[in-house]
């Protein structure tokens, strides 16, 4: 689906052809909602939720005119994934950024009650691989086209760590994804910035039904004393693809309300 704009461009990004992956909730939907807002062309990418993804894709259209599309591919296929690379960069021949937010969901719903081990494996697919596989394809394309920027979905615990079975499972996969990130930065530049946002504790469909306990938590260790928006992450990554980003390469800048932990 695309839909093909009539209404007057404005803002900085202006021009920016963008794709945010998992884009039709949380954190993805907030990011392509900020992205169209300062004028960029969005691809909505989602996995199984066509209706939803178009309608993000027509909020985006509606926030500032620009172009939107929808593109679906589940990531834990990578044939899938390489296709979504093909068919996104063909779509308006080339892309901007390229926001890497997708990743499997093992906190809520029917995968929350998965044992450990498939946990792992899940997440290892989708939020590692996928990644590193999906921006390495973009990356290179990026690179030979002369620009781009990649931002891909850290978490502000995985260098320090965080007790229980979450804990252990987002640190090993999202740490992997934050030293990938440093490392394509170095491979890509000076063509292509890679930087990666680092998220705390963020209200997602998780953090909505958390128990008192967590709500507590949350509360004690960010020092601005609210849980963090996906709006929050969303500034953050509007401003690293665009111009007021221009020498910010390898970083992992967290969002998480100015926690600190050792």
């Amino acid at each position: 689906m695309m839909e093909v704009a009539e209404g007057p461009i404005s803002a900085e990004l202006r021009g920016l052809r963008a794709i945010v992956l998992g884009a039709t909730s949380g954190i993805g939907r907030a990011t392509a909602l900020a992205l169209a807002s300062a004028g960029a062309d969005v691809i909505v990418h989602g996995r199984s939720s066509p209706d939803r993804a178009r309608e993000v894709a027509a909020e985006c259209h509606r926030r500032s005119g620009a172009r939107s599309a929808v593109l679906m591919a589940d990531l834990g296929d990578r044939a899938a994934g390489e296709h979504l690379v093909a068919e996104a960069w063909g779509l308006w021949d080339g892309l901007d950024a390229w926001l890497h937010i997708a990743g499997a969901d093992t906190l809520t719903g029917a995968n929350a009650s998965l044992p450990f081990d498939v946990k792992l494996d899940v997440l290892w697919q989708v939020d590692v691989l996928a990644t590193i596989h999906l921006c390495r394809a973009v990356g290179r394309r990026m690179k030979s086209q002369g620009h781009g920027a990649i931002v891909t979905m850290g978490w502000d615990q995985a260098e320090t760590g965080m007790e229980g079975d979450s804990g252990e499972l987002f640190a090993v996969t999202k740490g992997a994804v934050m030293a990938f990130t440093r490392s394509l930065a170095l491979s890509l530049a000076p063509e292509v910035r890679v930087n990666s946002v680092a998220p705390g504790w963020v209200r997602t469909s998780w953090g909505e039904q958390a128990s008192q306990t967590w709500q507590d938590r949350v509360i004690r260790e960010t020092p601005l004393r609210r849980w963090g928006t996906p709006e929050d992450v969303a500034d953050v990554c509007r401003f690293l693809v665009g111009p007021q980003a221009r020498f910010v390469t390898g970083q992992m800048v967290r969002v998480n309300g100015g926690a600190v932990r050792s």
